[in-house]
């Protein structure tokens, strides 16, 4: 497919080695890079969406209807498709939903923006006019569509994160895991410096367990390693433990490589052996002096000094990955440790760099042993344990919790939700074809367009449940017409929260049928989508340089 944006034309006014598109042609280009990114997500969108199945070179699978995994997986040539790419991960990053819908309608938007270039319309005008469509857009949707949490209460959150994963592995499961999705974000609430909550989904540690049945899925209140204790003579459980994060090795101290001592006694080689072994058992001392019951190590501790803690009561886990090493210390209170050394150039422990919790114990799951930490005293943290049949399934899950955690949180955070199943497109749409009609200029055109854009959403979400787009998309837009004429005591102005019911094909009030999605993931696909095609549409001449040609090598051999 690279082929078609290949050009091997030279322009006469490009001295540099390479090739040069201009003017319409690298629009041309452009926008159908864009269709075709587009084209392989398309069919992915809504609750009966299918997935994608991508090998890569060296035969790895990854099974997902995911829009930012599939379009990060593909190996994209063209200039223009990556900005679409990055569009993707970054509406991943900000909002974690809405990735398939930014890049369909971005495309869409740079279709017809392309269409009207033709028609002699000068790109400064499309560009002006998408932005103040845009910038109308948002604040319709901010004022009208928005519905605030608080009024609608916990069974928004739970109604959000169904929303979320309907489309996903987990929708079959009922709000089996939306609910384990709220609990688990709602457990890990921590107040910023403003005194604001935030819901930092990164202290959600996610589990993947193979075996057992999806619905066996659990989680806790507490932090979770997927590491045992280090010797079997080590007791299960510890209560109230003093905490120590450590990031060196206990072990026998060796001489650093090129360092020589030269002796004349053989005893005293035996003396320095003695103290190299000394020195880790000290260290060993000083943290069982300090009052430490359990050491989390990103390194390793050897036997000789694991039997040291064990016998003290104390249990130690090693082989720790340092980001879990960095949440254990941040959620206890401890600090990350890499040495013993204060500022007086000897080793001591100071009790301030410790951490506390409820419980530390270790136990089985499955065929795997689990270190689990609860009561954690500086910040509380959730654990959610993912069981499934293989790790193409649990891969999958992952994704879909993760991307359920992180709707829950921008409705927690933002207060706001609006309704699904195509409503907010189709309610823009009708407010910015009335809005066009009040401008005097060329930006009118424009606006239209950027409307229609919207569309493509409800019309991809009905040809993917085989229903007849056509006639659901005009019914609907017969609805939003109608709230928008009518009054605000008039029984229709409720018909603006009607949207697509994909299983029954029919039209239904989302908000009363519980689909729900984030606010601010509706304002920020807006933004993203016409930010980028405003970008691609922006370019009006591609200069392809050619490889820089190695000089041959006189005294190469075949």
């Amino acid at each position: 497919m690279a082929a078609i944006f290949d050009t091997n034309r030279q322009d006469s006014a490009l001295f540099i080695g390479g090739s040069r598109v201009s003017g319409q042609e690298v629009r041309s280009q452009n926008v159908m890079a864009a269709q075709a990114i587009a084209n392989v997500i398309r069919t992915s969108l809504g609750p009966v969406g299918l997935d994608k199945m991508l090998v890569d070179d060296v035969g790895d699978v990854t099974i997902s209807n995911d829009g930012a995994t599939i379009l990060q997986l593909l190996e994209v040539e063209h200039p223009a498709g990556k900005i679409l790419v990055k569009l993707a991960q970054q509406q991943d990053t900000e909002v974690g939903d809405g990735t398939t819908s930014v890049v369909i309608i971005a495309a869409e938007l740079l279709r017809r923006a392309n269409e009207l270039i033709k028609s002699h319309i000068h790109p400064a005008t499309v560009i002006a006019g998408y932005r103040l469509a845009c910038k109308e857009a948002c604040r319709f949707i901010a004022d009208q569509m928005a519905l605030k949490v608080d009024k609608l209460g916990h069974e928004a959150l739970v109604s959000v994160a169904m929303t979320t994963i309907s489309s996903k592995i987990l929708g079959a499961y009922g709000t089996y895991f939306a609910e384990m999705a709220v609990s688990a974000l709602s457990a890990v609430k921590t107040p910023d410096f403003r005194g604001k909550a935030r819901y930092p989904v990164k202290a959600v540690n996610v589990l993947k367990v193979k075996g057992a049945s999806a619905r066996e899925s659990s989680h806790f209140t507490g932090y979770a390693l997927r590491r045992p204790f280090c010797i079997s003579a080590m007791q299960r459980s510890v209560s109230g433990p003093k905490i120590a994060v450590v990031d060196f090795d206990i072990a026998k101290t060796r001489m650093k490589l090129g360092v020589q001592i030269v002796i004349d006694d053989p005893e005293s080689l035996e003396a320095i052996r003695k103290r190299e072994a000394d020195i880790a058992a000290e260290r060993v001392r000083m943290l069982l002096a300090a009052g430490v019951t359990a050491v989390f190590s990103t390194r390793g501790i050897d036997d000789a000094y694991a039997k040291m803690l064990a016998e003290a009561g104390a249990v130690a886990v090693t082989r720790v990955p340092k980001e879990d090493a960095r949440r254990i210390a941040k959620g206890t209170g401890a600090t990350l440790l890499t040495t013993l050394a204060n500022l007086d150039g000897d080793e001591s422990v100071d009790p301030t760099a410790l951490g506390t919790a409820e419980l530390v114990e270790q136990v089985r799951l499955s065929d795997d042993d689990v270190v689990v930490i609860r009561g954690a005293s500086e910040q509380r943290a959730a654990t959610v344990i993912l069981r499934g049949a293989n790790d193409y399934m649990l891969d999958e899950m992952e994704r879909s919790f993760h991307d359920s955690l992180c709707a829950v949180k921008r409705v927690l955070e933002s207060g706001a939700v609006v309704p699904g199943g195509g409503a907010v497109e189709v309610a823009v749409d009708m407010y910015l074809e009335s809005f066009a009609t009040t401008l005097a200029s060329r930006e009118q055109l424009a606006i239209a367009e950027f409307a229609n854009a919207l569309l493509t959403i409800p019309k991809q979400l009905s040809v993917n449940a085989a229903k007849d787009s056509v006639e659901l998309v005009a019914k609907l837009r017969a609805y939003h017409a109608a709230a928008q004429n009518a009054g605000a005591d008039s029984p229709r102005s409720a018909l603006k929260h009607y949207g697509l019911d994909l299983h029954e094909g029919k039209l239904r009030d989302s908000v009363k049928a519980g689909v729900l999605e984030p606010a601010m993931s509706k304002i920020k696909m807006l933004k993203s989508a016409t930010e980028a095609a405003i970008n691609i549409l922006r370019i009006d001449d591609m200069i392809k340089l050619l490889p820089e040609q190695q000089p041959e090598d006189p005294h190469a051999h075949m």
